[in-house]
């Protein structure tokens, strides 16, 4: 039979409480009981209802045990003892040993009178339904066919009953419990009850024969009750390498932060079936040490796991043999102190490895269930779900590790530009309309001499020295940041103008020393620029383009300087700019220049990249970043992007002409994504030019492809349907992660020119390009390094395995007449490859 198992917390008696349940079982069963059973009751033999009380006892007591959310119960095959009884003694002394030995069973494995007491109701109600069905059913000796058919769904009957109540237990007190509970109560008690009824009644029918039968039936029996145990150990295992499956599926999915580090402890808790679970992850990069846990009751925290010196967490951190599992039962004084410590009987604790140096604690605490406590098969499972753990660690670590080294400056460790830009957006988010902040920009003086006269290892150490100085005198609640160039920031959430200003003079005055630079006393002078939000700005941009806009005025006048609206040209040049637009493009001011990209094996020019240039007659080159931006305020980005599309792809048709097949590649916009009819004028464009898809590759930034908008839309894959090939630039930069990633129709990478310019001479910077080139393979994808300036770098990144190189090394970003000529000078054509249709450039050695 199936008995049920509740570990509810004490609460007021309701109609989901076990109490309840009990009493309502008990107020069926007995007049139940008295009506059905004891008109047939007749008297027995004491020896013989001993006999049939310890029988039952023993078939209890050969038991599996399974789980369901706080609810534990136990199979046996007690149909055996139960069929047996029926025939012996009739259905009222049946009923009354049934219940004894439920009573015996439970007391003596200590669950909880609630449940010893809905137990006894349901095994004297299988009684009464299987009397009831056996006056229905034909009535004759043992020995007849037509007996042992009425028994056998006599008792499988009751046993279904049996499940149904403890079904019905369970709904009343924890909710409707799913098709699962259903599975796992009816199987079992549809393959094991017929088969100990079988067993029962053969035994019946060899005692009937001669009483010295029970010779072979005791061996017998104790051989099925062994087999009965392997089969109790089989599912147990079985049921572990279900959860490490499905735990391994479930973390894969998770997102790399700190939500998707509480969906791995909430996932161990859950297939441990677990009353609460801890993990402690030391402190990484800009990271506190973190203690994450989940638990039954809601806590966010418990005394313990956060402890380096807990005894516990100490065992498990140094075992080399894998979890350790500590029990109430044969703790010896300090862990009991320890596990008391946490309120709990049971503990599995293991070591978690991290990328910080330091591992990390994970530990899982009591089963939800009384009837099955941790054992070694637990141990055993925690052991494999703690392989997926830690690679699901690691790979935020990596992560974090990326977007870190993309939000701060390699030199100085500080913050950058990106990073500076979210934390002003956030201190002014907090308050739209009253949030104040002060921004410095500070310039360093003689940066540029230094670096002329004494090289760039100087003016790094200038750079160093600066940084020291200016988080030595900085105020404390001020954010230090490092700029472009010579240039620092330093944001004072908080702090009015006037206020701003006076700390930038103290600032100043501060910083103005002498400091050993190449073996020289150098004069450390600042120039600062000050803006403030709200008077001059409720954003980032706004306020950091103000402050550029003041220092300016500081570097003419020396010294610091505020900004004012009348010393911003820059929103007379911005709205010329926008109105002259279109006419740039229509008079052939907007260009292009292309830079080459070789295959990192063959040196073939698989691609040029298409970037944009604006030569103005007045304000002569204009950065790419400032019209692009331009368009995308004014709504012009789409007729910007479909005039480089159109260059682009009429440099690719000149070279189809010439038979030789040179992709070209095209930044797209992530405002041009938001556009609904660009799949439409990319497919124009490529028809108009008589391009093949694939010669062509759209290059998109991080940001643009994990928005929400974006993703939700078809555009990428309508695109992708093409032919063409879709590029993420920049990578590591923004905030993808590897699960998106293998969400989207993305074809290649390009990892950001910021982790490939220091790889010569940094093993961060090689570590994290190998690990983005890796990542990035084993999702099928290929991999472009932009920013290659020497042959060590190229060198290591072939060996790493990277696909395609791109950088100075191999040429600038050429016009058009000068790519032809570069083209002629530097390369030579291949014949088409095998399959293929037209040949190929490569760069001659």
């Amino acid at each position: 039979m199936a008995e049920q198992d509740d570990r509810a917390p004490n609460r007021p008696l309701s109609f989901r409480s076990p109490w309840t349940v009990a009493w309502l079982g008990l107020a069926v069963a007995v007049p139940t009981a008295l009506w059905t059973l004891l008109p047939d009751a007749g008297p027995v033999s004491i020896p013989l209802l001993l006999a049939v009380l310890l029988g039952l006892v023993a078939a209890e007591s050969f038991t599996v045990h399974f789980e369901f959310r706080r609810q534990g119960f136990t199979l046996s095959p007690s149909e055996l003892a139960f069929v047996m009884a029926l025939v012996e003694v009739g259905g009222l002394w049946t009923a009354v040993a049934r219940a004894a030995a439920i009573g015996i069973v439970t007391v003596t494995q200590g669950h909880s009178r609630p449940k010893a007491a809905f137990n006894v109701s349901v095994v004297v109600l299988e009684v009464c339904a299987a009397v009831a069905l056996l006056r229905m059913l034909p009535d004759g000796p043992i020995s007849a066919p037509a007996t042992w058919l009425a028994y056998l769904v006599a008792t499988v009957a009751a046993s279904l009953l049996g499940a149904l109540l403890i079904a019905a237990a369970i709904t009343a007190t924890e909710g409707y419990p799913g098709r699962a509970l259903w599975t796992t109560l009816l199987v079992p008690v549809v393959l094991v009850g017929p088969v100990s009824v079988v067993v029962g009644l053969a035994v019946l029918l060899m005692i009937d024969v001669t009483p010295w039968a029970w010779l072979l039936i005791a061996p017998l029996l104790a051989a099925l009750g062994l087999l009965y145990r392997r089969f109790a150990v089989v599912t147990r295992e079985g049921h572990s390498v279900e959860l490490v499956y499905d735990f391994a599926r479930r973390v894969e999915q998770v997102p790399p932060d700190e939500a998707g580090t509480r969906q791995i402890v909430q996932a161990v808790r859950e297939l441990l079936n677990a009353d609460r679970v801890a993990l402690w992850l030391p402190p990484y990069l800009d990271e506190e040490p973190r203690l994450v846990v989940s638990a039954e009751n809601g806590a966010v925290w418990y005394d313990g796991p956060g402890d380096p010196d807990d005894l516990l967490r100490r065992r498990a951190v140094a075992s080399a043999d894998g979890p350790v599992l500590v029990s109430l039962a044969r703790a010896d004084h300090a862990e009991a102190a320890a596990l008391a410590r946490r309120g709990v009987s049971d503990l599995l604790g293991a070591s978690v490895m991290t990328a910080a140096g330091e591992p990390g604690y994970l530990e899982v605490c009591d089963r939800r269930s009384q009837v099955v406590s941790f054992g070694d098969s637990d141990r055993a499972a925690l052991d494999s779900m703690l392989t997926h753990v830690n690679a699901a660690i690691r790979q935020q670590h990596l992560l974090a590790q990326i977007r870190y080294d993309a939000d701060h400056d390699r030199l100085t460790g500080l913050p950058n530009r990106q990073r500076l830009a979210a934390e002003i957006d956030q201190v002014l988010s907090l308050d739209p309309v009253g949030a104040r902040a002060g921004l410095i920009l500070a310039a360093l003086g003689n940066y540029t001499e230094v670096t002329d006269t004494l090289g760039h290892a100087a003016s790094d150490e200038l750079l160093l020295v600066t940084a020291g100085l200016l988080r030595e005198h900085a105020p404390p609640r001020a954010l230090l940041a490092r700029m472009e160039g010579e240039q620092f920031a330093v944001l004072l959430p908080g702090l009015s103008l006037p206020a701003t200003e006076r700390a930038a003079r103290r600032l100043r005055e501060a910083a103005s020393t002498r400091a050993r630079v190449a073996g020289l006393d150098l004069e450390v002078t600042l120039t600062i620029g000050v803006a403030a939000a709200p008077v001059h700005g409720t954003d980032s941009g706004t306020l950091m383009q103000r402050a550029d806009v003041a220092l300016l005025a500081a570097s003419n006048s020396g010294g610091v300087a505020s900004y004012h609206p009348v010393l911003d040209q820059q929103s007379l040049r911005r709205l010329q700019l926008g109105t002259e637009l279109e006419h740039a493009m229509a008079d052939g001011q907007i260009t292009v220049v292309f830079q080459p990209i070789i295959d990192a094996q063959s040196s073939d020019i698989v691609s040029v990249e298409t970037l944009v240039r604006w030569a103005h007659p007045r304000y002569g080159p204009i950065p790419p970043d400032d019209f692009i931006h331009l368009a995308e305020q004014i709504g012009r980005i789409g007729a910007v992007t479909d005039h480089v599309l159109d260059l682009a792809l009429a440099r690719c048709r000149r070279w189809l002409d010439q038979d030789i097949a040179l992709s070209v590649a095209v930044n797209l916009s992530a405002h041009c994504l938001t556009e609904p009819d660009l799949v439409a004028r990319i497919r124009r464009a490529l028809q108009r030019h008589g391009v093949p898809g694939e010669l062509l590759t759209l290059e998109l930034t991080e940001g643009s492809v994990v928005d929400d908008s974006v993703r939700d839309s078809t555009v990428l894959a309508d695109l992708h349907a093409l032919g063409l090939r879709l590029s993420m630039d920049d990578f590591g930069t923004g905030y993808s992660s590897l699960s998106q990633l293998r969400q989207l129709p993305i074809d290649e990478v390009k990892i950001d020119k910021s982790f490939v310019l220091g790889m010569s001479t940094s093993q961060g910077e090689s570590f994290i390009a190998r690990s983005i080139i890796e990542l990035a393979h084993n999702l099928g994808l290929f991999v472009v390094a932009e920013g290659v300036e020497d042959e060590l770098t190229r060198n290591l990144l072939a060996e790493m395995g990277c696909d395609k190189l791109q950088g100075f090394l191999v040429s600038r970003p050429l016009p058009d007449d000068r790519l032809e000529s570069w083209l002629l000078a530097r390369t030579g054509v291949r014949s088409a490859a095998p399959g293929a249709t037209h040949r190929r450039f490569f760069v001659r050695t």
